[in-house]
């Protein structure tokens, strides 16, 4: 057996990641006490991350078949992003709840998603409150007085968003509106044109009437009240913004003319970063190969295919994390061994008998139990991850912990149920009875 790797985490942070995986989600905090196999990514995304907080704009394309971490990945530079001071949201694009070809939704869920390192979503509103202390510390500091203050914070306030005015001027108004309900006492109506500012639809008219704003916002509007919020970060102390567009490979099975508007959404998003409109973005997008290579999704429209094009001819060792696109090759039976090796000596960190847990949880153990996983999703280890790490917490490292002569090796046999897994994880092991799967120890 390996020698014990010392791991030092808050209790918080090690309950949280457990508790995830023995639901068998990802988690959506302590990444970095799960990532095996990024380290070859680090060097190049920590220097785009930088480059952001510089007022750079970075689009990136996360490319992996079903389980290959797509997810996990975007998290974990999430984590990254948001200890560097970044705002995070990750949005999943859907046909009927967040339709890419609609930016106005995508912003609306961008703003209901909204986290910070200090406050979870939706932020919109300490964020917004944090940008006008902002402006009245400037305009203090500038020399104004209690007289004169609201003066300064509109002329800060006009300013500040000069640039944002030209493409969304509501964006100003309804700032303006929701500090002059908030100076009246008038919580109900902040809050509403609070929530028009964060793109929701059916805000009382009479809101809208005393904010000075109009209709509800439009797909074009969205790209405006965008760059408008990544000033309001800037200027309330964030360094950028780190968005995730998730599972866009959904496009592919929209109706058609749904499809190529999406499909041309993505375009003109890709467009505007590259164009600098939204310095301290961070643009990611996740889909499946089939998306990106196949007639149904990226190859659809050229100008796209061209945008995303990347070489992925030479062996995955050598593939370049500054491209376009990154690769995730998945997990091998080595990498998801390892995996959980951290898993179960996180786990250990914080048991009350952190031996009897590496002892009996070894090493050899972990491999076979890996194996067994993966046999029964038709023998895919790359997709087995999410099980797999659901087994070892769920039903073998919380029953070392707390029975003592409880021995998986005697008293534990793999049962994977259909209705414990995905529909992916289902095709794969329809060819393997769900009765049970011996592990042959």
């Amino acid at each position: 057996m390996s020698a014990p790797r010392p791991i030092v985490v808050s209790a918080a942070r090690r309950r949280t990641a457990l508790d995830a995986l023995r639901r068998g989600a990802v988690p959506e905090s302590g990444l970095d006490l799960l990532a095996t196999g990024l380290d070859r990514f680090e060097s190049a995304l920590d220097a785009e991350l930088e480059a952001v907080a510089s007022g750079a704009s970075v689009f990136k394309a996360v490319r992996g078949e079903y389980g290959s971490g797509k997810t996990f990945f975007t998290r974990w530079l999430g984590e990254r992003a948001k200890q560097r001071n970044f705002a995070v949201s990750e949005i999943q694009i859907s046909e009927t709840e967040t339709p890419l070809h609609k930016l106005e939704t995508v912003y609306r869920r961008l703003t209901e998603r909204l986290a910070t390192a200090s406050f979870p979503p939706s932020a919109l509103r300490p964020v917004v409150d944090a940008w006008f202390y902002a402006l009245e510390e400037d305009a203090l500091a500038a020399g104004a007085d209690e007289q004169d203050l609201d003066g300064e914070v509109e002329r800060l306030l006009t300013a500040r968003l000069t640039e944002v005015s030209r493409h969304a001027p509501s964006f100003a108004t309804a700032l303006r509106g929701y500090r002059s309900a908030l100076a009246e006492g008038d919580e109900a109506t902040a809050s509403a044109v609070l929530a028009w500012l964060g793109g929701q639809p059916h805000v009382a008219a009479a809101a809208r009437r005393a904010a000075g704003v109009r209709g509800d916002l439009d797909h074009f509007g969205a790209l405006g009240f965008l760059q408008g919020l990544l000033t309001v970060l800037r200027d309330s102390g964030h360094r950028g913004l780190f968005v995730v567009l998730d599972e866009v490979e959904t496009l592919q099975r929209v109706r058609s003319d749904a499809r190529d508007k999406a499909l041309n959404a993505l375009r003109q998003l890709i467009d505007e970063v590259h164009s600098g409109r939204f310095p301290g973005l961070y643009l990611v997008i996740t889909g499946t190969p089939a998306f990106f290579d196949g007639q149904q999704g990226v190859q659809r429209l050229a100008p796209l295919a061209q945008r995303l094009a990347t070489d992925f001819t030479t062996d995955p060792r050598f593939d370049n994390p500054r491209a376009v696109q990154l690769r995730l090759t998945g997990f091998t039976q080595e990498s998801l061994t390892s995996l959980g090796m951290n898993i179960r000596d996180l786990y250990a960190s914080g048991a009350a008998a952190p031996d009897r847990i590496r002892a009996l949880a070894d090493d050899a153990y972990i491999s076979d139990l890996a194996r067994a996983v993966g046999g029964s999703l038709g023998g895919k280890v790359g997709v087995a991850p999410r099980l797999f790490l659901k087994k070892l917490v769920g039903d073998v490292l919380d029953r070392i912990d707390q029975f003592e002569d409880f021995d998986p090796r005697l008293h534990y046999r793999l049962t994977v149920t259909s209705n414990e897994l995905t529909d992916v994880e289902r095709n794969l092991s329809a060819a393997v009875s769900a009765d049970g799967i011996d592990l042959e120890l």
